[in-house]
């Protein structure tokens, strides 16, 4: 087996291992957050990807596997910026339509928090493996916020009535709950061994069949790119607005969540 890895990264560990690609998300002091270098260094990562490697496997850190946007980077920009700049979610949307469309398997391997752009993470996956200790969650409209970006590939997953109840309760899911609803395909107490037998399995695929196959399955479902636009708008829109940022500030320097008196 060719292990290579040749380029560092200041937020992934990456490893290939022959046709499959290991990314971890590792930003451990930062709770393995989003940050822009985080999206830049991702699009790298899948470019490497696009010609050879069969499957990606998505992981994070042994107690959370990605809890979303860099509140304290957010809280930075906002002190930098004018009024009139604002975020970009474009490069992050176009990394998880890669992982949904791309010429390869995806896996999420999930161990313990996925929440807001970690649940965008999961979504986009073709395949959600996860520990039972997992627990995912939507928190983003205790802040104003919306998981915008997030729906469109969380709709496709699991259904709008779930994503929407999801959505609105923010409140934590169980790996149970969460595979009952869809948003899980499989779930153990040892999940590396069930990332295993997944793979052993899918390394008997082809790189031409998985292409052709993602093709098509995502001219039967396009969902996400479809409401791009919408969801791009609806972002910039919840991040320009200055109540939400004053709410993002305050969390970020007193560590209050907004119904904190």
């Amino acid at each position: 087996m060719a292990i290579l890895n040749n380029t560092s990264y200041e937020t992934l560990k990456v490893k290939f291992e022959d046709d499959i690609c290991f990314i971890q998300i590792y930003r451990p002091e930062n709770n393995n957050t989003i940050n822009n270098i985080l999206i830049d260094e991702f699009t790298r990562v899948l470019d490497r990807c696009e010609e050879k490697t069969k499957i990606i496997v998505l992981e994070g850190l042994p107690d959370v596997f990605c809890y979303g946007a860099d509140f304290k980077t957010i809280h930075q920009e906002s002190n930098r910026e004018s009024e009139s700049q604002h975020r970009n979610p474009e490069p992050l949307y176009k990394v998880w339509l890669r992982l949904s469309k791309g010429p390869y398997v995806t896996i999420a391997h999930v161990k313990g928090k996925a929440n807001a752009g970690g649940i965008g993470f999961v979504a986009a996956c073709d395949i959600v493996l996860c520990e039972e200790k997992a627990i995912f969650s939507l928190s983003e409209l205790l802040f104003g916020l919306m998981p915008a970006c997030v729906l469109p590939f969380l709709i496709r997953r699991m259904g709008f009535s779930k994503a929407n109840y999801l959505t609105l309760m923010t409140r934590p899911i169980s790996s149970k709950q969460a595979l009952e609803w869809g948003l899980v395909d499989a779930c153990e107490v040892n999940s590396e061994n069930l990332l295993r037998k997944h793979l052993l399995r899918l390394r008997r695929l082809n790189k031409t069949g998985i292409k052709r196959y993602k093709n098509y399955l995502n001219k039967l479902d396009d969902f996400p790119e479809l409401a791009k636009s919408e969801a791009l708008d609806a972002n910039v829109e919840v991040f320009s607005d200055q109540a939400n940022i004053d709410k993002i500030t305050r969390f970020v320097t007193t560590g209050q969540f907004p119904w904190e008196e």
